[in-house]
């Protein structure tokens, strides 16, 4: 059974959460969004998804979260992790919902033996791209760098102050090759803000130099 989030506060405690959170922004007089709700509730009672949760947001209700998340037409289902949207479904779809909460949520733990390899991998991706706000892809670690490249960008980092998380592709050979083909950027490190690739080491000294750097970051 879909929970029914109450208020904003409610609804920002949830999507932080470390597991694929399905949340579908909905109003009691669409009839679309009917079949929506027959749908995620028959999914939250299978035993294929239990680290999945399931949520109802009226987005009468929540339009401060509707605005912040850009919900133009109910119904929309958003299925989230870490705080991070992953997958957005707009409309009645049975079919690309269920799809999307399949692929999301093998990576949580749930039925990953149907899930098709590549798509498996891709999906991993944009979790791991969407972990924080700012996500650097680099050879070792922010406390051990393993490459020229990296530690200069560590430190480039370390002085704006921001907060951020590395992800060390050295430990990961999956991770290592889909990125490159994922963001068809051949190099490491790679920077991400909000989901978004930014560049390597020389994109961002070049943002450095011109001032860039700190509002992109910051944004």
């Amino acid at each position: 059974m879909e929970a029914v989030i109450k208020d904003q506060k409610e609804f920002e405690s949830i999507i932080q959460a470390h597991n694929l959170s399905v949340i579908h922004f909905q109003a009691d007089w669409a009839e679309q969004c009917s079949q929506v709700n027959e749908l995620l509730e028959t999914l939250s009672s299978q035993k294929k998804y239990p680290e999945t949760k399931f949520y109802s947001c009226p987005a009468e209700d929540l339009s401060e979260v509707c605005l912040k998340y850009k919900i133009e037409a109910v119904p929309t289902v958003i299925l989230f992790w870490s705080g991070s949207i992953v997958e957005t479904v707009h409309g009645a779809d049975p079919s690309k919902i269920i799809e999307a909460i399949t692929k999301y949520s093998a990576l949580s733990g749930d039925g990953g033996d149907s899930v098709d390899k590549n798509k498996s991998l891709d999906a991993r991706l944009k979790m791991l791209i969407n972990k924080s706000k700012i996500m650097l892809f680099m050879k070792g670690d922010r406390n051990n760098p393993r490459c020229g490249f990296s530690r200069k960008t560590v430190e480039i980092l370390n002085k704006m102050e921001v907060p951020y998380e590395t992800f060390d592709i050295l430990s990961d050979e999956d991770v290592r090759q889909g990125l490159k083909t994922y963001s068809n950027w051949p190099t490491y490190p790679q920077l991400y803000v909000a989901g978004e690739l930014i560049g390597g080491l020389d994109i961002i000294k070049e943002m450095l130099d011109s001032g860039e750097l700190g509002p992109t970051l910051r944004s």
